[in-house]
């Protein structure tokens, strides 16, 4: 017999307490069941040898006159009963001073509550109820190697009491003595095996659980790291949004205000060089026109620095008023289209979108020369799609290279705005057909 076998009977009894422990304190894990049984068996282990010291000795009484039939029986029987309990307090004052597992004062212990129990189970087999304590707390309390003569010990105090009494009295009694014992024996031999299944099986499942948490601990950072890259891909998208508004400014001024007083210039150079009143007040009043556009257009390029339309208004609404405003301005006749079910998009998905609405219709006005223009906003599984139409002269897709010192103006800027958030931006044209502008974005939610 091992140590397994020296610990059967208490794990098997151990294992069923296990599961009456989680069925009565589900949903605690498997640790803190496990904790609870650890207290009740320590209880147990405390305080049951004085329970069932008591039970013999009120069967001892009992059995008075029966069982014990001499005064020196009744006398060394009181006498022992005594001396259990002495031993017993004893151990509870000082087995707190000793770890769980065995000491040379665990092994005393049981060695001496081993021998009263063999003696009054000799003087009265009833006292068998205290020697089944050898059974329980052997591996705490014996070093590995006496644990089997421990339960050997016990087995043959039970085994004796089970079959008569010590000594058998003839040789039909020993061999029931013998049978009993073997019985015994196999007994502890197969509690031992079930109780080495059961911790096998309890270790499989201790190491599933800490390969589960430590699955879930990888998860849960893989989770954090993910975040805090979603809000430095974030902060980034912001940073590049600003420098993208500095480039679209700078873009505006080139394109608008800049040409705007190079020909107020113009004008006026003209003026200063000629005597001719009308000619000259022609001029004037070309430049005062010229002023005048570029003023508006200085007015529109700062209050587009930030999607204003977007502070008190959601996407579809924004890109109506821009759609609406812009026809108003241009003259060109315009309409804006909401396709599946519009809902709150994230703050950087809706701005790119509008900024390249906008991009769109200014490049119609200055380049197509267009009648009609349509702008469509569709929600789709998963994406969002602009698409912006116009009927205007059109152009060579292929043959429009990127203007290497424009950091990005125009289509590429366009482009570059949607892969900052994942995006695409696709142009098809053709010469006296037209222009369609289409981009394409992840469906990102307000609260993702």
């Amino acid at each position: 017999m091992d140590q397994t076998v020296a610990m059967g009977i208490r794990r098997g009894i151990t294992s069923r307490l296990t599961r009456g422990a989680a069925a009565e304190a589900a949903p605690l894990d498997a640790a803190t069941a496990h904790a609870q049984v650890e207290r009740r068996w320590e209880l147990f282990l405390r305080w049951g040898p004085y329970a069932l010291l008591g039970f013999t000795a009120v069967l001892l009484v009992a059995t008075d006159g029966f069982l014990l039939t001499s005064t020196a029986e009744r006398w060394a029987a009181a006498g022992l009963v005594v001396a259990g309990f002495a031993l017993q307090v004893w151990w509870t004052l000082v087995s707190p001073r000793h770890s769980a597992g065995p000491s040379t004062a665990g092994a005393v212990y049981y060695g001496v509550r081993w021998a009263i129990a063999f003696v009054l189970s000799w003087l009265n087999p009833f006292a068998a109820f205290y020697a089944v304590l050898g059974y329980f707390g052997a591996e705490r309390e014996l070093p590995r190697r006496m644990v089997p003569v421990g339960l050997f010990g016990t087995a043959v105090t039970i085994a004796g009491s089970q079959s008569g009494g010590f000594p058998p009295g003839d040789r039909a009694g020993w061999l029931l003595f013998a049978a009993v014992l073997a019985v015994h024996i196999v007994l502890i031999y197969v509690f031992g095996q079930l109780a080495l299944h059961e911790e096998k099986r309890a270790t499989v499942h201790r190491a599933t659980i800490a390969e589960l948490e430590e699955t879930n601990a990888r998860l849960q950072q893989a989770l954090d790291e993910n975040a805090a890259l979603h809000t430095q891909l974030l902060v980034q998208a912001r940073e590049a949004g600003v420098a993208d508004e500095r480039r679209r400014l700078a873009a505006e001024i080139h394109d608008t205000i800049a040409q705007g007083l190079t020909g107020i210039i113009a004008q006026l150079q003209v003026v200063s060089g000629t005597a001719d009143p009308a000619l000259a007040e022609e001029h004037l009043n070309r430049a005062s026109a010229l002023a005048r556009h570029s003023l508006g257009e200085a007015r529109r390029s700062v209050q587009n620095l930030g999607p204003a339309a977007l502070e008190h208004h959601a996407l579809p609404e924004a890109l109506k008023q821009t759609v609406a405003e812009w026809a108003e301005r241009t003259g060109v006749r315009a309409r804006f289209t909401v396709t599946g079910t519009a809902e709150p998009l994230h703050d950087e998905i809706e701005a790119t979108l509008l900024r390249i609405a906008q991009e769109a219709l200014s490049n119609a006005d200055r380049h197509a020369g267009a009648g009609r223009v349509g702008v469509t906003l569709s929600y789709m599984a998963g994406e969002v799609a602009l698409d912006v139409r116009d009927d205007g002269r059109g152009f060579e897709p292929l043959a429009v290279e990127p203007r290497s010192g424009s950091g990005g103006f125009g289509l590429d800027g366009m482009r570059a705005r949607a892969e900052r958030v994942a995006g695409a931006v696709t142009v098809e044209s053709e010469r006296g057909q037209g222009t369609a502008v289409s981009a394409r974005v992840p469906l990102l939610r307000h609260d993702q």
